[in-house]
């Protein structure tokens, strides 16, 4: 559903760019024509005409662009939508039982991703419990840490 509304915000961009880019075009067109003595021939008609057909070709591309977003784009799963999912979160929880459980279920019910400092804090663990837990769940491939500064972040797989 992003992707639509994307596509339509490039769409109507391009629209916006259109208006100028048409507008700026006529009055550039008109200086030329007064200012041209040659005529047809005159150099600055020539550069006018490349002008137009630049502008206008990379305002269709972006139209191209938000057309394709719009209609054919992926959408991005996000992370949390597949652990609202409850077959996918019990199957989850069978490989784990008893604190590992616990560690699992909390972080699935804050959308699949917290600090581990949070962790300790939720469930009132020491540091040391937390971090054995999550180095056990870690390594069977349930969960991954990142770095985030002084702390880790717990990321549900």
């Amino acid at each position: 559903m992003e992707n639509k509304y994307v596509g339509m915000m490039v769409i109507g961009m391009a629209l916006i760019f259109f208006l100028i880019v048409m507008s700026f075009n006529q009055a550039l067109e008109s200086i030329v024509n007064e200012s041209c003595t040659h005529g047809i021939e005159c150099p600055m008609q020539t550069t006018l005409k490349t002008q137009k057909v630049i502008s206008y070709s990379l305002i269709g591309l972006l139209v191209v662009v938000g057309l394709f977003v719009t209609f054919w784009g992926k959408e991005r799963v996000h992370r949390h939508d597949s652990y609202l999912n409850l077959e996918e979160r019990g199957k989850l929880l069978e490989k784990v039982d008893g604190d590992e459980k616990k560690v699992v279920e909390l972080i699935a019910a804050k959308d699949g991703s917290m600090y581990q400092s949070d962790v300790m804090k939720e469930l009132e663990m020491s540091k040391v419990k937390v971090t054995r837990i999550l180095d056990r769940l870690e390594g069977k491939g349930i969960l991954e840490r990142k770095r985030r500064g002084m702390t880790n972040i717990v990321i549900l797989k």
